[in-house]
């Protein structure tokens, strides 16, 4: 007889996750629930299941791209089902499941074919995207607060759209980009931002690249570079991203597309990786994953040899 395991991130969201994990068990009768923080090798916990084991991967954006890179080049023969109990949950938004909603999108899919960013040395899997420039400044505020709410008795919720804001008119400068997308150099000048996307969403709800599907055969990625632009207009367009009505700009907007993306700052940056920040960068790059038909065509050339 199969049964159920529940992963769950104490840390992910707020109070209300505890609650809801217990809910969730409650729903499952039978299953285990285990907190993610105390599994020490994912590859001993996955082999000491049986493979009609179901898993539920409970926790945000945060815990799905911990997850995969911890898993990474590991055959996982369970079904992997997520439970978006996290703040942002912009993966959660692209497949179209709401927060604390039955689990009843199966994960496999989404994570055989993820694209790999470089920055500073380290290579690592992403799930949504990875910003460079007022995204990256965000996320690195935010955690600062984040930092400081814990001292608190009473914390206060982090209100990225308030540090957007403050950063385009105050805080942020941009910057000068070169981006060079499968070997055809861009460049631009007052960037805000220079996001690579594999899904849509990131951000808590910002829709840069509307087109841009996950599963895409070709495993292309997207970048939007918000460039040319001062900052009073630049607080008038920026919302305009959350509803995906940013393109109408289109002298101050551009998607580009490709396979391998570079992009390079003439100044150091924070840069985030599904919300993870790594400070002072000047450049990064992503390599998107190989496609089936790549792949297929790769093994039987191999084969040949």
């Amino acid at each position: 007889m199969s049964e159920k395991y529940i992963l769950y991130n104490p840390c992910a969201g707020g109070p209300e996750t505890e609650k809801a994990v217990k809910a969730l068990q409650d729903a499952n009768e039978g299953a285990v629930a285990i907190n993610i923080c105390r599994i020490i090798s994912y590859k001993t916990f996955f082999n000491g299941l049986d493979p009609n084991d179901t898993v539920i991967l409970c926790g945000g954006d945060g815990t799905l791209n911990r997850f995969v890179n911890d898993v990474n080049g590991m055959n996982i023969p369970n079904k992997l089902y997520y439970y978006p109990t996290g703040t942002g949950n912009d993966f959660a938004r692209d497949v179209g499941q709401k927060p604390f909603s039955d689990p009843t999108v199966c994960l496999n899919p989404y994570f055989e074919r993820l694209p790999r960013v470089s920055v500073k040395g380290k290579s690592e899997l992403f799930l949504n995207n990875v910003g460079f420039g007022i995204d990256g400044y965000c996320c690195e505020v935010g955690e600062k607060l984040r930092e400081e709410n814990k001292k608190r008795k009473k914390p206060k919720p982090v209100n990225y759209t308030k540090i957007a804001i403050t950063g385009l008119l105050f805080h942020y400068k941009p910057k000068n980009v070169t981006v060079v997308v499968d070997g055809k150099r861009y460049q631009y000048k007052k960037v805000w931002l220079a996001s690579v996307m594999n899904g849509r969403f990131y951000g808590g709800g910002m829709m840069p690249t509307p087109e841009q599907y996950r599963l895409r055969e070709d495993g292309k990625v997207s970048i939007l570079i918000f460039h040319d632009v001062g900052k009073l207009r630049g607080l008038m367009i920026f919302p305009s991203i959350f509803s995906g009505k940013h393109l109408k700009y289109t002298n101050q907007m551009t998607i580009l597309e490709g396979k391998t993306i570079q992009v390079k700052y003439n100044e150091p940056a924070p840069l985030q990786i599904d919300g993870e920040v790594v400070p002072e960068v000047m450049e990064y790059t992503v390599r998107s994953c190989v496609s089936p038909a790549e792949k297929a065509k790769q093994d039987s050339e191999m084969a040949a040899v």
